[in-house]
């Protein structure tokens, strides 16, 4: 079958992106034509239209997807993000990477997602209630503990989910807490679910570094997207690998000081004043600038296509562990791994979050509930074991990291494909 490659220098369109990595770990597989195929494209997409009155009374329509992506594992797995420029191609790429993410982490799902377009900084908490309700009611049909479970991902909470829960309950007429996860804990949330994106980076960045011979005890780090995933990397790096923080930013720019910056201050700031803007002791930085800063972990926690061709000979850190998905376009991978970066790939990196989604998806069914220290242990557990699959590959082919992660990712995808008949 003749695939058109893409080029990324004509444009960053996630999915064209997430379907070039996989040509080329198809390609290294050696699997067959219609297998490929089938992996290129997702296995369903609902594009809903949601009429959503608003508290003066006038009713706007936004726009909204869900995504499934593989199934061959298990049922879809997927968040759900609130964002102004959410696209169709957004979230097929990001349903592609959770399907390879639940894979690389070897647990029993698939991947799917979902997208509300949608400025959530300007909804009322009362406007954000009805909408997510509103997303559920069009989408509830396809949604199910043995189907497709949502989490919350871009903008979206814990509260927000239980909305989205307490909805498909009531359609449903009977109780149902593992149809969504990322709950508050008093309607069957995980314990350590909160900090699990960076907590599971965390644990791979030590793995890494052990793999590699880098220290970290004492160096630096720099966190580019200073949300929940970030603050956590901050704090988590800080506490359990012994980082110091010297530079961080969010979407209106960042702080910077390369003596260090005291990371419970700089959080307690951010959830003060809603930005970094103007904290004591620091320098601006633009979030262009904070990229390319000499340090020894490179967080980049924010959007997609953050490090590209254009900037990736100027990166200076020893590894980049990806909370963000999709931060690294495939022909900056090429140069990082030219210059010796260790790139940890998204959807090793931040499967932390998925993993723990699993662990609540699991508690709910068996209204069995585990304390925290048995949740952090069962996550280091996988994250390791992952880390050590990929590094193995990546050891013996010769190849990249995020490479290395597709083929261990895609060729469990393919066996499940093959087994239940599909091709």
């Amino acid at each position: 079958m003749e695939v058109k490659r893409e080029s990324t220098n004509e444009a960053l369109n996630p999915f064209r992106i997430a379907q070039q990595q996989l040509d080329e770990a198809v390609d290294r597989l050696g699997l067959d034509d219609a297998t490929h195929e089938m992996l290129r494209w997702p296995m369903k997409e609902l594009k809903v239209t949601l009429p959503v009155r608003m508290d003066d009374g006038s009713c706007k329509i936004f726009h909204a997807f869900r995504v499934v992506y593989n199934t061959a594992r298990g049922p879809a797995k997927g968040g759900i993000r609130w964002h102004p420029d959410e696209t169709i191609d957004t979230v097929r790429a990001l349903a592609a990477w959770m399907t390879w993410k639940t894979s690389v982490v070897d647990i029993p799902l698939g991947g799917g997602k979902g997208g509300i377009i949608c400025n959530p900084k300007e909804l009322t908490d009362t406007e954000k209630e009805r909408l997510a309700r509103a997303y559920i009611r069009a989408i509830a049909s396809g949604l199910g503990v043995t189907k497709d479970v949502p989490a919350p991902d871009v903008y979206t909470t814990p509260q927000i989910m239980a909305w989205m829960m307490d909805e498909y309950e009531v359609l449903a007429g009977e109780k149902h807490p593992g149809v969504i996860t990322g709950k508050p804990l008093s309607l069957g949330g995980s314990p350590g679910r909160d900090d699990a994106t960076a907590r599971g980076g965390i644990y791979v960045t030590r793995e890494a570094a052990r793999a590699y011979g880098t220290e970290l005890e004492g160096e630096t780090m720099v966190v580019q997207g200073f949300g929940n995933a970030g603050q956590n990397a901050a704090i988590l790096g800080r506490e359990l690998l012994g980082l110091k923080l010297i530079a961080a930013s969010d979407s209106r720019g960042g702080v910077y000081n390369p003596k260090g910056i005291d990371v419970e201050r700089l959080v307690r700031y951010k959830q003060d004043n809603g930005s970094l803007e103007g904290f004591p002791d620091t320098d601006p930085i633009t979030n262009e600038e904070l990229l390319e800063l000499e340090t020894t972990v490179l967080f980049p926690a924010a959007l997609e296509n953050v490090i590209t061709g254009g900037n990736a000979a100027k990166i200076r850190c020893k590894i980049s562990c990806e909370l963000a998905n999709g931060p690294t376009t495939p022909d900056a991978d090429e140069i990082l791994y030219d210059r010796g970066i260790i790139v940890l790939p998204d959807f090793l990196a931040n499967a932390g979050g998925v993993t723990v989604s699993y662990f609540e998806h699991v508690q709910n069914t068996y209204n069995y509930y585990w304390s925290l220290g048995e949740v952090h242990r069962r996550l280091d557990e996988k994250m390791t074991m992952a880390f050590q699959s990929v590094h193995e590959a990546s050891r013996q082919e010769k190849i990249p990291m995020r490479m290395a992660a597709y083929l261990v990712a895609v060729s469990r995808v393919a066996e499940a494909c093959k087994m239940r008949g599909w091709v």
